[in-house]
């Protein structure tokens, strides 16, 4: 049995949940025990970060380990290229995505209530997402996904990001920049199969948060 500690918006959970969901395996979503951070969550995730799994008795938290290993304890359908360098690029790929393109991203969120907003910060961040994605066509070759037609770990943070970028830059009124190659790319991730069931409920999700956010 899956255990997944997560709450609605977290990001990184959604990241987990798509390759839960393209394994075709069973999980329960389970809000941290006392809540996000909490001394009660520490007694089982000491750092009380999200997401985390149990899976019969096995703790593991940090979003891309649980990817790996999930990948490991259930290899089909393989989530990783067979090829030693298609491997590594695939994982420099999805190292991307979390140390350089949802920084870019994450540090926008305190500046979703007008109330709170740093317009220039705002303005300066939307450049910088721009310009992460213009390294990313640098870096990488959607075809129509990273690494084919199948949903990889590669994959897996982009559609969660692209959404957040989307919805707040509607909702802010900011302007990024995307390269032709890359909203193909954001079109084929929509089209999958995998990412469209997560959707259904993360897309209004995101919406709900944003709009709460930006109200408060």
């Amino acid at each position: 049995m899956i255990t997944l500690y997560s709450i609605p918006p977290s990001l990184y959970s959604a990241k987990t949940r798509l390759v839960l969901r393209a394994k075709g395996l069973e999980w329960t979503d389970v809000p941290p025990p006392g809540g996000y951070g909490s001394d009660e969550y520490k007694q089982i995730v000491p750092t009380g970060t999200l997401p985390a799994i149990d899976h019969d008795g096995f703790v593991l938290a940090e979003s891309e380990a649980i990817n790996e290993y999930l990948n490991e304890v259930y290899p089909d359908p393989a989530m990783l290229p067979a090829d030693p360098r298609q491997r590594a690029q695939a994982r420099a790929l999805s190292r991307f995505h979390d140390t350089r393109l949802e920084p870019a991203l994450r540090a926008i969120f305190p500046h979703v209530a007008p109330g709170r907003r740093d317009s220039t910060f705002v303005t300066k961040q939307a450049q910088l997402l721009s310009e992460r994605l213009s390294q990313l066509t640098q870096i990488a070759d959607p075809s129509p996904l990273l690494f084919g037609e199948r949903l990889s770990l590669a994959d897996c943070g982009y559609p969660i990001s692209f959404l957040f970028v989307e919805t707040l830059a509607e909702l802010m009124e900011f302007s990024v920049e995307w390269p032709v190659a890359i909203r193909a790319y954001v079109e084929a991730l929509q089209n999958d199969k995998t990412v469209a069931a997560e959707f259904k409920t993360y897309r209004p999700t995101v919406l709900d948060w944003a709009t709460k956010t930006s109200a408060g």
